[in-house]
């Protein structure tokens, strides 16, 4: 069977109240006493029950991790990396997938909210701004990782969208390109909504065309879901039109895979027919033939941040926002060249 506060309170000698005060880490106990309650709990490999954490209003010490599609090797690693540190901090996260979904969004925080799990971390795609704004609102724990959220004042970690789009351009233009064609995300499937980072990467490669006074053409901008498929299938437009780029930026390596497959399919040689550039720097693009130029997060970082804020607003709820914003560093490998 397993143990029970009242075995480690009759191993420890002393009251279930201290017990559960070493557990809760709260009231007045020695320290003496409160190592030799740890020690004791580990050695029983006794489990605090969460369900009574939760109904005493206790920390349960887990936290809900939303990712919008596992399908992405960028969230599978978020979500590797915000585990890690979770863990670190004596937290279980409880993962999410929402598949860009607005109902299972609303499903899934129903359902953590019911089981009063202390804090939501939020990874890029969350699109359901009614429950954000109420979450907000309510000063929930909530901390939104990988994308930034200008139109809301919350807690947010994210990468520099517009300069991972600068260099890019200007890793480009140094190459010689000045046809460079844009495969940017969507917001919401099968619009052409774009999504905050891709309009942020979108602005960053343009700034960088401007300033050396190449023209960025509008109809090099193609818009699609954020799948291999998606991004294979719309690419096409690149390869079959009369004013073909040299280049081509998906803002994502998902997007830049799928620009690789429709490449090969009209008979285009990379890159001596043409360069692509992704975003993310995931497994992917070491993986694909030629290997990915990119653009790396810092992932870790941005997990180690998210966790950190996501504490720091359990703590204190009425704390001022924090928005921070790390930079991004382009990866050359063998899918650019000089024309």
């Amino acid at each position: 069977m397993k143990p029970t506060i009242y075995d480690v309170a009759r191993e420890a000698q002393v009251s279930i109240a201290t017990v559960s005060k070493v557990i809760n880490d709260s009231g007045r106990i020695s320290d003496k006493t409160k190592q030799r309650v740890i020690a004791i709990m580990e050695k029983m490999k006794y489990q605090p029950s969460v369900v009574a954490s939760a109904l005493t209003g206790k920390q349960t010490f887990t936290i809900g991790l939303f990712i919008p599609d596992l399908a992405n090797p960028f969230f599978a690693e978020i979500a590797r990396y915000v585990e890690d540190r979770a863990q670190e901090n004596g937290f279980s996260v409880v993962m999410c997938s929402t598949d860009h979904n607005i109902e299972k969004e609303s499903k899934y925080i129903e359902l953590l909210r019911q089981k009063r799990v202390d804090g939501f971390i939020l990874a890029s795609g969350f699109i359901n701004d009614e429950i954000l704004k109420e979450l907000i609102e309510e000063k929930f724990p909530v901390v939104m990782v990988a994308q930034d959220f200008p139109t809301r004042t919350m807690d947010s970690v994210s990468t520099d969208d517009f300069f991972g789009g600068y260099i890019v351009g200007k890793h480009l233009l140094e190459l010689g390109h000045k046809s460079i064609g844009v495969l940017a995300e969507n917001w919401k499937a099968g619009t052409l909504e774009l999504r905050w980072s891709s309009i942020e990467r979108l602005r960053g490669i343009r700034q960088a065309m401007a300033e050396a006074q190449v023209p960025f053409h509008e109809e090099h901008l193609v818009i699609c879901d954020s799948s291999v498929e998606s991004g294979r299938a719309s690419s096409a437009k690149f390869f079959e039109g009369k004013s073909r780029p040299t280049a081509i930026f998906a803002t994502n390596d998902v997007l830049a895979i799928g620009v690789v497959q429709a490449a090969r399919e009209h008979k285009k040689k990379l890159p001596e027919d043409v360069s692509i550039v992704g975003f993310d720097n995931t497994l992917l693009s070491t993986i694909v033939e030629p290997r990915l130029t990119t653009v790396a997060h810092p992932m870790a970082e941005m997990a180690r941040k998210a966790m950190e804020l996501l504490l720091n607003r359990m703590q204190d709820k009425d704390r001022m926002s924090s928005r921070i914003i790390l930079p991004p560093e382009l990866i050359e490998r063998d899918s650019t060249r000089p024309l």
